[in-house]
Protein backbone atom coordinates (compact mmCIF):
# COMPACT_ATOMS: atom_id res chain seq x y z
CA UNK A 1 0.00 0.00 0.00
CA UNK A 2 2.91 2.59 0.59
CA UNK A 3 4.60 1.64 -2.97
CA UNK A 4 3.54 4.94 -3.91
CA UNK A 5 6.73 6.08 -1.53
CA UNK A 6 9.24 5.07 -4.50
CA UNK A 7 7.72 7.10 -6.99
CA UNK A 8 9.96 9.42 -8.80
CA UNK A 9 7.69 12.66 -7.01
CA UNK A 10 7.92 11.09 -3.24
CA UNK A 11 11.88 10.20 -3.69
CA UNK A 12 12.06 14.44 -4.34
CA UNK A 13 9.92 15.03 -1.49
CA UNK A 14 11.99 12.94 0.83
CA UNK A 15 15.11 13.86 -0.13
CA UNK A 16 13.83 17.56 0.55
CA UNK A 17 13.03 16.59 3.52
CA UNK A 18 15.86 14.86 4.87
CA UNK A 19 18.07 17.81 3.87
CA UNK A 20 15.78 20.15 5.33
CA UNK A 21 15.36 19.41 8.53
CA UNK A 22 18.83 18.93 9.75
CA UNK A 23 19.38 22.47 8.03
CA UNK A 24 16.94 23.90 9.94
CA UNK A 25 18.21 22.50 13.34
CA UNK A 26 21.43 23.36 12.73
CA UNK A 27 20.58 26.88 12.00
CA UNK A 28 18.53 27.14 14.54
CA UNK A 29 21.11 25.99 17.33
CA UNK A 30 23.93 28.26 16.05
CA UNK A 31 21.77 31.30 16.25
CA UNK A 32 20.92 29.74 19.87
CA UNK A 33 24.41 29.71 20.56
CA UNK A 34 25.02 33.04 19.30
CA UNK A 35 22.80 34.85 21.70
CA UNK A 36 24.06 32.49 24.46
CA UNK A 37 27.61 34.00 23.93
CA UNK A 38 26.00 37.47 23.88
CA UNK A 39 24.53 37.00 27.09
CA UNK A 40 27.80 35.50 28.75
CA UNK A 41 29.42 38.69 27.10
CA UNK A 42 26.80 40.76 28.35
CA UNK A 43 27.67 39.36 31.96
CA UNK A 44 31.31 39.26 31.57
CA UNK A 45 31.49 43.11 30.63
CA UNK A 46 28.96 43.74 33.96
CA UNK A 47 31.28 42.08 35.70
CA UNK A 48 34.24 43.81 34.84
CA UNK A 49 32.29 47.16 34.60
CA UNK A 50 31.93 46.84 38.44
CA UNK A 51 35.53 45.52 39.05
CA UNK A 52 36.58 48.34 36.82
CA UNK A 53 34.71 51.29 39.13
CA UNK A 54 36.66 49.54 42.32
CA UNK A 55 40.08 48.86 40.76
CA UNK A 56 42.56 51.78 40.60
CA UNK A 57 43.04 54.01 37.40
CA UNK A 58 45.78 53.42 35.18
CA UNK A 59 47.31 55.50 32.58
CA UNK A 60 45.45 56.09 29.59
CA UNK A 61 48.24 54.94 26.84
CA UNK A 62 48.87 51.30 28.99
CA UNK A 63 44.55 50.47 27.87
CA UNK A 64 44.38 51.80 24.66
CA UNK A 65 43.53 50.60 21.72
CA UNK A 66 39.93 50.24 23.53
CA UNK A 67 38.45 46.82 23.28
CA UNK A 68 35.81 44.50 25.04
CA UNK A 69 38.24 44.37 27.66
CA UNK A 70 39.73 47.67 27.90
CA UNK A 71 36.33 49.53 27.62
CA UNK A 72 34.70 50.84 30.99
CA UNK A 73 38.67 50.66 32.79
CA UNK A 74 39.22 53.81 34.98
CA UNK A 75 42.06 55.76 32.72
CA UNK A 76 43.91 58.77 33.88
CA UNK A 77 45.49 61.26 31.53
CA UNK A 78 47.08 64.78 32.95
CA UNK A 79 47.28 68.13 30.62
CA UNK A 80 45.41 71.26 30.12
CA UNK A 81 41.73 71.50 28.81
CA UNK A 82 41.31 73.66 25.47
CA UNK A 83 39.03 76.30 26.86
CA UNK A 84 38.78 77.22 23.34
CA UNK A 85 36.75 74.37 22.03
CA UNK A 86 34.59 73.60 24.53
CA UNK A 87 31.54 71.05 22.67
CA UNK A 88 28.18 70.47 24.14
CA UNK A 89 26.26 66.88 22.53
CA UNK A 90 23.03 67.38 22.35
CA UNK A 91 19.58 65.20 22.65
CA UNK A 92 21.51 62.59 25.18
CA UNK A 93 19.41 60.23 27.47
CA UNK A 94 20.46 59.78 30.71
CA UNK A 95 19.24 57.04 33.17
CA UNK A 96 18.97 57.23 36.66
CA UNK A 97 16.81 57.03 39.79
CA UNK A 98 14.21 59.77 38.13
CA UNK A 99 13.87 57.92 35.09
CA UNK A 100 15.22 58.59 31.34
CA UNK A 101 15.58 62.62 31.03
CA UNK A 102 16.91 63.74 28.11
CA UNK A 103 19.71 67.04 28.10
CA UNK A 104 23.17 67.44 27.02
CA UNK A 105 26.92 66.16 27.76
CA UNK A 106 29.48 68.38 28.13
CA UNK A 107 32.74 67.66 26.53
CA UNK A 108 36.37 69.08 26.66
CA UNK A 109 39.76 68.48 24.93
CA UNK A 110 42.11 67.92 27.13
CA UNK A 111 45.58 68.26 25.71
CA UNK A 112 47.95 65.40 26.63
CA UNK A 113 51.92 65.83 27.18
CA UNK A 114 52.25 63.64 24.71
CA UNK A 115 50.84 66.49 22.21
CA UNK A 116 47.43 64.62 21.26
CA UNK A 117 44.20 65.72 22.95
CA UNK A 118 41.64 63.13 24.68
CA UNK A 119 38.05 64.39 24.53
CA UNK A 120 36.60 64.12 27.93
CA UNK A 121 33.00 64.05 28.52
CA UNK A 122 32.79 66.42 31.76
CA UNK A 123 29.15 65.46 32.78
CA UNK A 124 25.46 65.47 31.32
CA UNK A 125 22.98 68.51 31.82
CA UNK A 126 19.24 68.40 31.52
CA UNK A 127 17.75 70.62 29.00
CA UNK A 128 18.48 71.95 25.08
CA UNK A 129 22.07 72.18 24.06
CA UNK A 130 20.54 75.04 21.98
CA UNK A 131 18.96 77.41 24.47
CA UNK A 132 20.67 79.92 26.52
CA UNK A 133 19.47 79.35 29.63
CA UNK A 134 20.51 75.49 30.35
CA UNK A 135 24.06 76.35 28.51
CA UNK A 136 24.23 79.07 30.56
CA UNK A 137 24.08 76.65 33.49
CA UNK A 138 27.65 74.80 31.53
CA UNK A 139 30.79 75.30 34.38
CA UNK A 140 33.86 76.24 33.16
CA UNK A 141 36.57 73.92 32.73
CA UNK A 142 39.49 73.91 35.25
CA UNK A 143 42.46 75.85 34.34
CA UNK A 144 45.88 74.77 34.55
CA UNK A 145 47.34 71.42 34.13
CA UNK A 146 45.17 68.89 35.57
CA UNK A 147 44.95 64.72 35.95
CA UNK A 148 41.69 63.71 35.23
CA UNK A 149 40.37 60.29 35.84
CA UNK A 150 37.29 58.50 34.19
CA UNK A 151 36.01 55.18 32.43
CA UNK A 152 37.51 54.88 29.05
CA UNK A 153 35.25 54.40 25.93
CA UNK A 154 35.89 53.90 21.91
CA UNK A 155 34.97 55.86 19.92
CA UNK A 156 31.02 56.25 18.82
CA UNK A 157 29.64 55.44 15.51
CA UNK A 158 26.41 55.68 13.87
CA UNK A 159 24.82 53.25 15.35
CA UNK A 160 25.48 54.18 18.91
CA UNK A 161 22.40 55.06 20.76
CA UNK A 162 21.79 59.17 20.53
CA UNK A 163 24.11 60.04 17.67
CA UNK A 164 23.21 62.84 15.63
CA UNK A 165 25.77 61.72 12.24
CA UNK A 166 23.98 63.62 9.64
CA UNK A 167 25.84 67.13 10.23
CA UNK A 168 23.57 70.62 10.44
CA UNK A 169 23.96 71.18 13.90
CA UNK A 170 24.98 74.77 15.21
CA UNK A 171 28.14 75.87 15.66
CA UNK A 172 29.73 74.67 19.43
CA UNK A 173 27.63 71.45 19.12
CA UNK A 174 29.05 67.55 18.31
CA UNK A 175 26.96 64.67 17.07
CA UNK A 176 28.97 62.05 17.43
CA UNK A 177 31.93 61.28 19.95
CA UNK A 178 34.89 60.39 17.77
CA UNK A 179 38.39 61.29 16.31
CA UNK A 180 36.73 61.55 13.00
CA UNK A 181 34.32 63.76 13.72
CA UNK A 182 37.11 66.41 15.72
CA UNK A 183 39.27 65.95 12.95
CA UNK A 184 37.81 69.29 11.08
CA UNK A 185 37.02 71.09 14.70
CA UNK A 186 40.30 71.06 16.20
CA UNK A 187 43.90 71.89 14.48
CA UNK A 188 45.37 68.72 16.04
CA UNK A 189 45.52 65.11 16.72
CA UNK A 190 43.05 63.33 18.85
CA UNK A 191 42.71 60.09 20.64
CA UNK A 192 40.49 56.93 19.23
CA UNK A 193 38.69 57.16 22.71
CA UNK A 194 37.37 59.12 25.16
CA UNK A 195 36.84 59.09 29.03
CA UNK A 196 33.41 60.15 30.42
CA UNK A 197 34.39 61.63 34.31
CA UNK A 198 34.10 59.76 36.96
CA UNK A 199 33.41 62.93 39.73
CA UNK A 200 32.16 65.70 37.63
CA UNK A 201 31.67 69.18 38.40
CA UNK A 202 28.68 70.21 39.82
CA UNK A 203 26.27 70.90 38.51
CA UNK A 204 26.78 68.39 35.61
CA UNK A 205 26.23 64.66 36.31
CA UNK A 206 28.55 61.90 35.55
CA UNK A 207 27.82 60.31 32.87
CA UNK A 208 27.57 56.10 33.06
CA UNK A 209 29.80 54.32 31.05
CA UNK A 210 28.59 52.37 28.03
CA UNK A 211 28.90 48.56 27.08
CA UNK A 212 31.57 47.76 24.39
CA UNK A 213 29.99 47.34 21.16
CA UNK A 214 28.57 43.66 20.50
CA UNK A 215 29.15 42.93 24.20
CA UNK A 216 25.72 44.00 25.43
CA UNK A 217 22.09 42.72 25.23
CA UNK A 218 21.32 44.82 22.46
CA UNK A 219 19.03 45.01 19.06
CA UNK A 220 21.35 41.88 17.72
CA UNK A 221 21.26 39.67 20.62
CA UNK A 222 17.57 39.28 20.27
CA UNK A 223 17.42 39.12 16.33
CA UNK A 224 19.61 35.77 17.08
CA UNK A 225 16.92 34.82 19.78
CA UNK A 226 14.03 35.12 16.94
CA UNK A 227 15.39 33.91 14.40
CA UNK A 228 16.25 30.54 16.46
CA UNK A 229 12.97 30.26 17.17
CA UNK A 230 11.94 31.29 12.90
CA UNK A 231 14.02 28.35 12.10
CA UNK A 232 12.70 25.48 15.00
CA UNK A 233 9.09 26.33 13.40
CA UNK A 234 10.58 26.14 9.93
CA UNK A 235 11.67 22.26 10.99
CA UNK A 236 8.42 21.47 12.04
CA UNK A 237 6.69 22.74 9.13
CA UNK A 238 8.37 20.66 7.10
CA UNK A 239 7.89 17.23 9.57
CA UNK A 240 4.36 18.54 9.44
CA UNK A 241 4.08 19.03 5.45
CA UNK A 242 5.38 15.25 5.20
CA UNK A 243 2.89 13.90 7.40
CA UNK A 244 0.00 15.41 5.68
CA UNK A 245 0.92 14.31 2.10
CA UNK A 246 1.94 11.20 3.32
CA UNK A 247 -1.53 10.72 4.98
CA UNK A 248 -3.28 12.27 1.82
CA UNK A 249 -1.10 9.63 -0.80
CA UNK A 250 -1.69 6.90 1.91
CA UNK A 251 -5.68 7.18 2.42
CA UNK A 252 -5.55 7.64 -1.97
CA UNK A 253 -3.87 4.09 -2.36
CA UNK A 254 -5.85 2.35 0.20
CA UNK A 255 -9.21 3.84 -1.29
CA UNK A 256 -7.51 2.20 -4.77
CA UNK A 257 -7.35 -1.27 -3.43
CA UNK A 258 -10.74 -1.20 -1.98
CA UNK A 259 -11.74 -0.09 -5.72
CA UNK A 260 -13.37 3.12 -4.27
CA UNK A 261 -12.39 5.86 -7.64
CA UNK A 262 -13.56 9.57 -6.06
CA UNK A 263 -15.80 11.05 -7.61
CA UNK A 264 -14.98 12.87 -10.77
CA UNK A 265 -11.53 10.50 -11.33
CA UNK A 266 -11.99 8.14 -14.07
CA UNK A 267 -9.63 6.07 -15.88
CA UNK A 268 -6.88 7.60 -18.42
CA UNK A 269 -8.48 5.10 -21.44
CA UNK A 270 -11.92 6.78 -20.64
CA UNK A 271 -13.62 3.30 -19.56
CA UNK A 272 -13.57 4.69 -15.74
CA UNK A 273 -16.90 6.70 -16.06
CA UNK A 274 -18.65 3.51 -18.27
CA UNK A 275 -17.61 1.31 -15.60
CA UNK A 276 -19.47 3.46 -13.64
CA UNK A 277 -22.20 4.08 -15.47
CA UNK A 278 -22.58 0.15 -16.36
CA UNK A 279 -22.84 -0.41 -12.36
CA UNK A 280 -25.66 2.08 -11.89
CA UNK A 281 -27.34 0.36 -15.12
CA UNK A 282 -27.01 -3.02 -13.84
CA UNK A 283 -28.48 -1.64 -10.03
CA UNK A 284 -31.02 -0.10 -11.41
CA UNK A 285 -31.86 -3.41 -13.95
CA UNK A 286 -31.74 -5.80 -11.32
CA UNK A 287 -34.16 -3.17 -8.94
CA UNK A 288 -37.11 -3.36 -12.61
CA UNK A 289 -36.66 -7.29 -12.51
CA UNK A 290 -36.58 -8.66 -9.20
CA UNK A 291 -34.91 -11.58 -9.06
CA UNK A 292 -34.48 -12.00 -12.91
CA UNK A 293 -31.21 -12.87 -14.83
CA UNK A 294 -28.62 -10.28 -14.89
CA UNK A 295 -27.66 -10.90 -18.78
CA UNK A 296 -31.46 -9.50 -19.39
CA UNK A 297 -32.81 -12.82 -21.17
CA UNK A 298 -35.08 -13.73 -18.11
CA UNK A 299 -38.43 -13.63 -18.04
CA UNK A 300 -39.14 -10.23 -16.80
CA UNK A 301 -41.19 -7.83 -18.76
CA UNK A 302 -38.13 -5.73 -18.77
CA UNK A 303 -36.09 -8.68 -21.36
CA UNK A 304 -39.30 -8.92 -23.22
CA UNK A 305 -38.91 -5.23 -24.11
CA UNK A 306 -35.52 -5.43 -24.96
CA UNK A 307 -35.97 -8.48 -27.11
CA UNK A 308 -38.56 -6.52 -28.83
CA UNK A 309 -37.10 -3.73 -29.41
CA UNK A 310 -33.74 -5.65 -30.51
CA UNK A 311 -36.46 -6.99 -33.20
CA UNK A 312 -37.58 -4.09 -34.47
CA UNK A 313 -34.47 -2.86 -34.79
CA UNK A 314 -33.32 -5.65 -37.11
CA UNK A 315 -36.17 -5.25 -39.13
CA UNK A 316 -35.60 -1.65 -39.78
CA UNK A 317 -32.01 -2.48 -41.11
CA UNK A 318 -32.97 -4.88 -43.56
Amino acid sequence: MYRFLLTPRWWGINVFAVLAIPLCIFMGSWQLSRFEDRVQSHQQQEDRSARAKAAAARPLERLLPVDTVTSGRQASARGHYDTAHQLLVPARTLKDKHGERQGFYVLDLLRTDGGKALPVVRGWLPGDAGAKADTAKVPAPPKGEVTVTGALQASENQGTDGVQAGGGLPRGQLGMISAASLVNIVPYGVYDAWITQTDPQAPLHAVPPAAAEGSGLDLKAFQNLGYTGEWFVFAGFVVFMWFRLFRRDAEAAKDAALGIVPEGDGGDDGTGDGAGVSVVASVSGGADRGDGPADGRGGGPGAGRGEEQGEAARAGQA
